[in-house]
Parts: C-alpha cells; structure tokens; sequence
C-alpha cells in the first residue's frame, strides 16, 4: 500500500513535469523540490499555530507565489535561448532552493501530522493507513480535475493551444507568457501538494524532494514524454513496481528495481506507453 501510494505522489509531480515541458520546452529539474519547499512552507505554517485546513490552504498558495517568482526568476530571462540554458538553470535553482532551505531551516528532519486522525482502515486482513487512503484520494481528485479544467474549460484550451503551438496561439492572441506563468503555477501548486502529502510517511527534509523527483521523472519517460496520462500512468506503474520488488524481492533495493524496469521499458518500447514515434529525415 506505501508504494501504491507513493506512486500516486510520483504520478503527481510526474505531471508537474509534463506541463511545463508542453508548455515552455523545457524538463525542470527543480520540480522535485517544489514538492519539499511545500512541505516546509506546511510545517512553518503549522508552527506559527494555524489550524490545519488553513496552513494547509497558506502553503498551497505559498506555492502558486513560488511558481510564478520561479517562472518570472528562472525560465523567464532565458525564455527566447534553446533549452539548454534553461534546463541548467533549473538545475542551478535546484540547487540553490535546497542550500536555501538548509540556511534558513538546518538539517533536521521535521515531522508532520497526517491529515485524519484517526490511524486507518483494515479490509479483509489489510491494514490501510489513513495518510495513502488520503494520497490515493486526493491524487484521484487531481486527475478528475485535470481533466475538467483542460477539456471543458476556456482557460484549459489555451494552455492547450500554447503547449502545442506558440506561435499559432500567438496569432490567436492567445497571451502565451501569460499562459506559461500560470503553467509554473499549476505545477508549483501540484509539486507542492505532492510533498505535503508525503510528508507524513517520509519525514519533512532538504533531500526528501530529489529522489521523488528521479521517480517522477522515470514515470514521465515511462509513460511518453509529454504525454499528460502517460505521467499519471507511469507514476503508478513506477509504485507498483517498487510494491513488487519490495514484497518479493528486497526493500532495500527497490530504487534499483524501479530504475531497471525503466532501462527495460527503454529498450522495448523507446517512446514510453503512450508516446508517439517520431521519425526524422536526413
């Protein structure tokens, strides 16, 4: 059930992902510490004694802030240079981000209560926590969501429009800056959600955001590049895997399974479950 779980939370950073590469071009490699900045944003805001629906409504907009400051702070300036710049930018705030938090908050894991109270639930001889009854909850809330706002929404189809073509949904006066800035925002939102979520399973910590991040990003690959359900469906997958592994196989090593499963997913089908081939001519 815990890998179950934390698939749920890699399908969702995973998504974070894919949005903004159909939206700016770009893999951001900071996304990962979206979901740990969120975590502590949570815990500060717990700390300075707010109820638990209102800290947890504080740190969600912390994070749309964030979003928009990182859109404005790292993407932004180099918007018009090839991706690479701006992916070793991402990088670059990545790091910055974690030695930031290090500063400002030590090296301490911090925990973090869970959002019922009471312990859980046991089906048919099954103990199910009540924190991955909430992440599987909360996770299939965000699917059905996405799903609303993009297809039966006039915002959703211009962030569609842009993601598939600036240009274009530029000539349709589409505000396409405007469109990216609230991409980082809706990603900054779901990464930070992603990490409060899981929280209280892992612990609030400085590294806690890279490992899901490298988790996230094998689902994107494992699910199509750029493909929306392919990031849903590869953070699933890849929390399965991790359930298999660990159950029948060896708990410490299920990082490994998890990234020899995508090895094996590269090689089989290179452009991941729902990608699509793409041939180039010389």
């Amino acid at each position: 059930m815990l890998f179950r779980s934390l698939g749920s939370i890699y399908a969702l950073v995973a998504l974070g992902f894919v949005l903004i590469i159909r939206a700016a071009n770009v893999v951001n490699f900071a996304q990962g510490d979206f979901a740990m900045v969120g975590a502590y944003l949570m815990v500060a805001a717990l700390g300075s004694l707010m109820p638990y629906w209102l800290a947890f409504l504080v740190a969600i907009l912390g994070m749309c802030a964030f979003g928009l400051l990182f859109n404005y702070g790292v993407y932004y300036p180099l918007r018009h240079r090839s991706f690479l710049p701006v992916l070793i930018s991402t990088l670059g705030a990545s790091i910055f981000l974690q030695n930031l938090v290090l500063a400002i908050a030590g090296a301490q894991p911090r925990p973090l209560p869970k959002l019922m109270s009471f312990d859980g639930l046991e089906i048919a001889g099954v103990f199910l926590d009540s924190q991955y009854l909430v992440i599987l909850v909360v996770t299939a809330a965000c699917v059905a969501f996405q799903y609303f706002f993009f297809e039966h929404t006039l915002l959703g189809k211009k962030l569609q429009a842009t993601s598939q073509d600036k240009d274009m949904a530029r000539l349709l006066g589409i505000p396409v800056a405007l469109m990216i800035a609230i991409t980082f925002i809706y990603s900054a939102a779901l990464g930070g959600l992603a990490g409060i979520l899981v929280a209280p399973i892992l612990f609030v910590s400085i590294g806690m955001g890279s490992i899901i991040a490298l988790k996230a990003f094998a689902a994107t690959i494992v699910g199509g590049f750029g493909d929306v359900k392919g990031a849903i469906v590869g953070g699933l997958f890849i929390g399965i895997v991790e359930s298999f592994a660990a159950y029948h196989i060896s708990v410490p090593y299920k990082d490994a399974y998890a990234f020899l499963m995508l090895f094996v997913i590269l090689i089989v089908r290179p452009q991941g479950f729902f990608g699509e081939k793409i041939s180039e001519k010389a």
